[in-house]
């Protein structure tokens, strides 16, 4: 990246940490053209030499195709559900991301969703009287996570971070993931039993999933698996929407209010007027937030280093592969 006429382009099709962009415009002409934006993102694409996106962002071959000289594709975040790695290795596009992100943001925040829901705590309506202080004080009354089991699906970053986290309050620990138990072991210093998906989800008090978008893992929670869970769990989904069968989910917790789901991704997103899980007492929507602090928004926008690296000819510090 020479001189300032030579500098290449890079489009940024959703947000960017301003320091991270500035960062950047030092060395490449930084453009910001929103996705929904599409004739004004055609007309770019054929001079980009690479491309940031984040969550809303398809990299498929139409866009692939618009690209005449692009060397590098990044993702701000750690999914990468939203792009078409056979069409990136066809034309020997390499994809950048930033996988560690949102690790400790997500778990922090799936703590909390726990906390929730078995520490409830409940403000003083001021002034009241002593009988009402003392009532309150009678509802009031949570259980320690030390004398309940967490299931986790999924032991990557995200899953090592919270089990680490619940160990450390006392939880016990029960693991379902792809990767033979062995290796897991190496991986984390902790204590936990290993099990099947039926085992997992008979056997917790909380369950929370953190798998990624492959299409096997669509649906993964169906009616079937629903039967096995305990009729008074603890389900939080911060992966994927589409982990989940919403229709499933629904009869199973009109038939389980003493369930509770809490679910942070949706499948589409936003969720529609009628999105189902909407309807249910038992059933806790939030807006897609678990990765949102500033620090981790920030950590995202230094893909940077890496599209950087790679338009100047070194090898990226986190190349994703299919």
């Amino acid at each position: 990246m020479s001189s300032h006429h030579h500098k290449p382009n890079v489009i940024v099709t959703e947000t960017l940490a301003q320091k991270c962009a500035a960062w950047l415009n030092q060395k490449a002409n930084v453009i910001f053209c929103h996705h929904e934006n599409a004739d004004e993102l055609d007309s770019l694409l054929s001079e980009a030499d690479a491309l940031i996106v984040r969550t809303y962002t398809q990299i498929n071959d139409d866009i692939l195709g618009k690209c005449r000289k692009l060397k590098v594709v990044a993702r701000a975040g750690v999914g990468l559900d939203n792009i078409d790695f056979d069409a990136c290795q066809r034309r020997g596009i390499p994809v950048v991301y930033t996988p560690d992100a949102n690790t400790q943001a997500v778990a922090e925040y799936v703590l909390g969703l726990i906390l929730d829901e078995f520490r409830p705590r409940i403000s003083l309506m001021y002034p009241l009287d002593k009988q009402a202080f003392h009532q309150l004080r009678q509802t009031a009354i949570g259980r320690q996570l030390d004398q309940l089991t967490l299931g986790i699906v999924g032991l990557g970053r995200i899953g090592k971070r919270l089990g680490k986290i619940a160990h450390s309050i006392g939880m016990n620990l029960r693991i379902c993931d792809l990767l033979p138990e062995a290796e897991l072991r190496k991986s984390v210093d902790l204590p936990f039993a290993m099990v099947d998906h039926e085992q997992l989800y008979a056997n917790c008090d909380i369950i929370s999933l953190h798998v990624d978008g492959r299409p096997d893992n669509r649906h993964m929670i169906n009616r079937e698996m629903l039967r096995r869970f305990n009729s008074d769990c603890l389900l939080i989904n911060t992966s994927r929407g589409m982990v989940i069968d919403h229709e499933a989910l629904c009869e199973w917790a009109q038939a389980n209010p003493a369930a509770r789901i809490v679910l942070d991704v949706h499948d589409p997103e936003p969720p529609p007027p009628d999105y189902p899980p909407g309807k249910l007492n038992n059933v806790r929507l939030l807006p897609h937030i678990a990765a949102r602090t500033d620090m981790a928004l920030e950590n995202m926008s230094w893909v940077v280093r890496d599209v950087a690296a790679v338009l100047e000819g070194h090898r990226p510090q986190y190349p994703a592969y299919a």
